[in-house]
């Protein structure tokens, strides 16, 4: 089990987030949700060691060295000429130094391969797309083999096929290897879908932290991102949430 305590949040002087606390289980996926400005992306940007306040993440009730937790942000460009597979290796640079080992190449290849990458591992990074390269950086985080993976919008560039089969192979390893994972999205479907728990941030503060039926009850939904939500239900059983205007 992961807990989490964050102090009160700040962006220069101005407070974004109140002091909040939660936990993750091992191998779990948490959605962070909220409407442009709650600090969806302050909170993981402090979660990951890069911002002024101090947050205590421990796990097993041990502090968790801010190595085991990785961070993938929601702005990126890669203008490097480095290939694909070099850039994968790069997120394990510490440990594996300047000689890297077959065993390491073989990896970082099997996972090109699992997320459908193994055609570009020969190539710039410079060449790619958008979408491209963030599902390269993607794959080094996971390459990188952190107890905690941020997300701050993963989707962001991905087409819909894409988006669905990234969420699902994130969640699939983190469930194989107990990683746990906190992921920013803006589609409270994919959130749904996808994760097992989703934190609601809004005013401020964290104002929900339940099972996606429960954290995205009609009330909240229109209080904080003044939409009218329609609630369906997928083919899976997922919940889809079909946002209206107001009035």
């Amino acid at each position: 089990m992961f807990d989490i305590d964050v102090p009160t949040l700040f962006r220069g002087r101005v407070q974004v987030l109140e002091r909040t606390s939660f936990a993750l289980a091992a191998g779990s996926m948490i959605g962070v949700v909220g409407p442009n400005g709650a600090g969806k992306s302050t909170l993981l940007r402090a979660i990951a060691g890069l911002s002024q306040e101090s947050v205590a993440v421990r796990r097993g009730g041990e502090p968790l060295a801010q190595r085991a937790i990785g961070f993938l942000p929601q702005a990126f460009f890669v203008a490097s000429t480095l290939s694909v597979t070099d850039c994968i290796l790069l997120g394990r640079r510490e440990d594996l130094g300047w000689r890297v080992p077959v065993r390491a190449r073989d990896e970082a290849r099997c996972l090109l391969h699992r997320f459908g990458l193994a055609e570009l591992g020969g190539r710039p990074m410079c060449s790619l797309s958008g979408g491209q390269q963030q599902r390269v950086l993607l794959v080094q985080r996971l390459f990188r083999n952190p107890d905690l993976l941020l997300l701050d919008e993963p989707t962001s560039a991905l087409d819909l096929h894409h988006q669905l089969s990234a969420l699902s192979m994130i969640r699939d390893h983190a469930r194989e290897t107990g990683m746990a994972v906190m992921a920013a999205l803006h589609d409270l479907t994919l959130a749904a879908r996808f994760c097992d728990r989703i934190l609601v941030l809004a005013g401020g503060a964290a104002v929900r932290d339940d099972r996606p039926a429960a954290a995205l009850a009609s009330g909240l939904i229109e209080d904080h991102w003044n939409v009218a939500p329609e609630f369906l239900k997928a083919r899976d059983g997922g919940l889809v949430v079909v946002p209206h205007a107001m009035g």
